[in-house]
């Protein structure tokens, strides 16, 4: 497994540089720059002492407007090393989708997946089946049955994912209710594969892994060879903080143009909300206000977790034991926490926000595979 020597590493432009081992939202406008401040270090400082008090934890990166203010590990987690960040690897094969459509090998998220799967339709699929778009893959529209939570070990069992996944019958139309399937993100890694001829990882590696000087390790492959598409693929805490930063300057990194900014803009756009949380959904990503403020979030199984705030220049990047549910003792909820309640009101301005704690009584369901 390669893993590339001369990863940039994140600028530590602040003294507090922290090393240890062991709701329907308005449109986003992700280039806009966030005000320059001096974010409270006190806060941020008070927030990792909390973050210590969760066992599952293992990374913590904190960074504003690119300056890392933080950045700690747990349990002998390491910052370059990769690891499993379950779903929220929709959120990057988001990316490549949109990559995809920007050098025009798929023609845009209008476009019928079963056009470019035909072969892999059973014939006597649903007529419905025809009217799926990309787009309702991004943002888990489909109407199929989920191939998540309990009938997920079903479908991985099968003999053919992608088969199998067109083969649901519908419980809603194309374009109802949000149906979280991990299902939906595997068809668009079949549509990527058989669209560009390549496989998901190879376009991981070129489209995302060269531009941000991150290394993608390979990850688990349906029967059929295409790369499983929305979990299990394996990044460090700094790529992943990397692939943020990435987004939170409109698509660009170091003046490097990687997804459009138009892309950054639909991905970010709100079309439905998960009946977990009843947080807003765009393509692949999350949506939640956090003190006047909207958060970006991708989130995997566990408490995998990348969190986007333009507005105030912030990204967060938290990894977590992966095999434990993050909604035990609401964890996920704690980890929220830990950005709406400390790290936002460390940049805020006004002094009267820098209370909070770590409870939530905001009810909170681990996300399904």
């Amino acid at each position: 497994m390669r893993f590339l020597s001369s990863f940039a590493r994140p600028k530590a432009g602040l003294a507090f540089l922290l090393m240890v081992t062991g709701p329907v939202t308005a449109l986003a406008r992700p280039v806009s720059p966030a005000p320059a401040s001096t974010p409270d270090t006190r806060l941020v400082e008070e927030t990792i002492e909390r973050a210590k008090e969760l066992p599952n934890l293992r990374s913590l990166i904190v960074s504003h407007n690119g300056n890392v203010l933080a950045e700690r590990t747990f349990g002998g987690a390491r910052l370059d090393r990769p690891t499993n960040i379950k779903s929220a690897s929709k959120t990057i094969m988001s990316a490549l989708v949109g990559i995809a459509i920007n050098r025009g090998v798929l023609q845009g998220v209008d476009q019928p997946v079963a056009s470019i799967l035909r072969s892999s339709v059973p014939s006597d699929a649903d007529a419905r089946i025809r009217q799926v778009t990309i787009g309702h893959l991004l943002s888990m529209q489909a109407g199929l049955e989920r191939t998540s939570g309990r009938n997920y070990s079903a479908w991985i069992s099968s003999d053919n994912w992608v088969r199998y996944v067109l083969s649901r019958p519908f419980v809603d139309e194309p374009g109802g209710r949000m149906l979280y399937s991990t299902g939906s993100t595997h068809l668009l890694s079949a549509a990527l594969t058989r669209a560009s001829k390549r496989s998901t990882l190879e376009l991981a590696r070129d489209w995302l892994g060269e531009p941000l000087e991150i290394d993608v390790a390979p990850w688990t492959r349906d029967p059929q060879g295409i790369y499983l598409g929305g979990n299990e693929m394996a990044l460090s805490p700094r790529a992943l903080w990397r692939f943020g930063e990435m987004y939170r300057q409109g698509g660009t990194i170091e003046g490097k143009r990687v997804v459009s900014e138009n892309w950054v803009r639909e991905s970010w756009t709100p079309r439905t909300s998960s009946p977990f949380t009843g947080d807003s959904y765009g393509y692949s990503w999350f949506m939640r206000e956090m003190r006047g403020h909207t958060a970006h979030y991708a989130w995997g199984f566990g408490g995998q977790m990348l969190y986007v705030i333009p507005s105030l220049g912030l990204t967060v990047v938290m990894t977590s034991n992966a095999t434990e549910p993050s909604r035990e003792d609401n964890y996920v909820g704690q980890l929220h926490a830990l950005v709406s309640d400390g790290i936002v009101p460390a940049l805020l301005p006004k002094p009267e926000n820098k209370t909070g704690s770590l409870g939530s009584n905001d009810p909170q369901f681990e996300k399904p595979l």
